[in-house]
């Protein structure tokens, strides 16, 4: 099965579910991606702007910022095949688009068939998959891409590093008790999603496709304070961070 064949009800099924189940881990999500749509709003000039969207997954924040911005054209990356297959199932579009690559492999931005300089590349829960070295190239990358004012805009679980570890373990205790509150402690967890897909007969095309998907491990993990020096290094003339709650923060660079 291919996503051209995955029935978009069914897609927006397993949307809807991955959503929950992010909100485990993510109670303030929607604030997040708030935050990212007020960044582009307030930094970006034009009304049709070229948004690259870095892990894109299912397209949750894609397709918040296509709602918020009527004009934008969306352009998708990530390494899962079954999760491009649900954003293109759900979002695909002349306003969105997706493209299979590995941002941990040299060529990636090419690979996007870019038609003009893009304004903006976002990311959301994705980026704290790559290492320090990747990383740092991927920065390196949206900087030398993106024009005077373009913007770097993350959402994701940062930490402190060893300079905090106290800090970093008190951000994951307002986070979790923060889940407890908003009664998305309990929501079904990553494992269960996961599981649940490879026993969907809809999927199971898909499934097979993915063969295990992206490796998630990562054993030199960057900081937060490696994500702003990485930018301002790559040529950001201006790099905070701009929203924290618990270990949930927004990173903005500005080229």
């Amino acid at each position: 099965m291919t996503g051209a064949e995955l029935d978009p009800a069914r897609a927006r099924y397993w949307l809807d579910r991955w959503d929950r189940q992010q909100e485990r881990y993510m109670p303030d999500r929607e604030a997040r991606f708030e935050v990212i749509g007020e960044v582009l709003s307030e930094l970006l000039d034009r009304p049709d702007p070229l948004i690259v969207d870095l892990g894109v997954g299912p397209g949750t924040l894609s397709e918040r910022l296509l709602d918020r911005f009527p004009g934008s054209v969306i352009v998708g990356v990530d390494a899962d095949p079954l999760l491009l297959a649900l954003a293109e199932a759900v979002h695909g579009s002349p306003r969105f688009r997706t493209v299979f690559a590995d941002l941990r492999a040299p060529g990636w931005c090419e690979a996007l068939g870019l038609t003009r300089t893009p304004d903006a590349f976002v990311s959301t829960t994705a980026l704290h998959w790559m290492n320090r070295e990747p990383l740092r190239a991927l920065i390196r990358t949206c900087a030398d891409a993106l024009a005077p004012g373009g913007v770097f805009v993350n959402g994701d679980h940062l930490y402190e590093g060893p300079d905090g570890p106290r800090l970093d373990a008190l951000g994951r205790t307002l986070t979790a008790r923060r889940a407890q509150r908003c009664g998305t402690a309990e929501a079904e967890d990553w494992s269960a999603w996961w599981a649940a897909v490879e026993d969907a007969p809809e999927l199971a095309g898909l499934v097979r496709l993915r063969d295990g998907g992206f490796e998630h491990k990562v054993h030199d993990r960057p900081t937060a304070h490696d994500y702003l020096a990485f930018a301002r290094d790559a040529g950001f003339a201006e790099a905070g961070t701009v929203w924290q709650y618990g270990d949930d923060r927004v990173v903005v660079g500005i080229r």
